[in-house]
């Protein structure tokens, strides 16, 4: 193995076991950081709870899917499979996820929000993809956070990327359904 000054090289070089979760968790943070000051921007206060604290269940399951990524960076409930081939197939699911999401929001404008609410002059979207899906923000979500624990190629962070964030979205569906 080659050796510069005692220190092996070949044995700290990123792999794609590691690399394909670094640049995943990178698109994450990307994402939160880009969609954050959108909410941030469209928050309101109703007299009217529609919301049912669903967003609460949004915000748990973030802090979930943070453990699952600790677990995959430490190895612990690794798949056995090519990681490459299964991360890169993560990594497709993770930005298709986040453009139909991002698709999604900016098609509502104005009527996006990080809670459920109905405002006073609420229309129903038919355009863009709500022509096809009935709930493409979620849809667009629960592929990017499937995506996200595909690319770690570990079922810890797989569980913990893609359940918490499918209960919660399944109950905030039913909250105003």
């Amino acid at each position: 193995m080659p050796k510069e000054g005692g220190y092996n090289t070949r044995r700290h070089a990123l792999t794609p076991r590691m690399l394909i979760p670094i640049i995943a968790v990178a698109i994450r943070v990307l994402y939160v950081l880009v969609e954050f000051p959108y909410l941030l921007g469209n928050r309101i206060q109703t007299k009217q709870k529609w919301d049912k604290h669903s967003a609460k269940l949004w915000d748990a399951a973030n802090a979930i899917e943070v453990a699952g990524m600790i677990l995959g960076f430490a190895g612990i409930g690794r798949m056995q499979t090519t990681p490459g081939a299964t991360g890169l197939v993560g990594l497709m699911f993770l930005v298709l996820g986040y453009a139909i999401r991002a698709t999604a929001i900016l098609t509502l404008g104005k009527y996006f929000t990080g809670v459920v609410v109905i405002k006073n002059d609420h229309q129903l979207i038919r355009t863009g993809p709500y022509r096809y899906l009935r709930h493409p923000a979620y849809t667009g979500t629960l592929l990017a956070h499937l995506g996200l624990g595909l690319a770690f190629a570990n079922w810890f962070s797989l569980l913990f990327s893609t359940v918490p964030f499918l209960l919660a979205a399944i109950y905030r569906m039913r909250s105003y359904a």
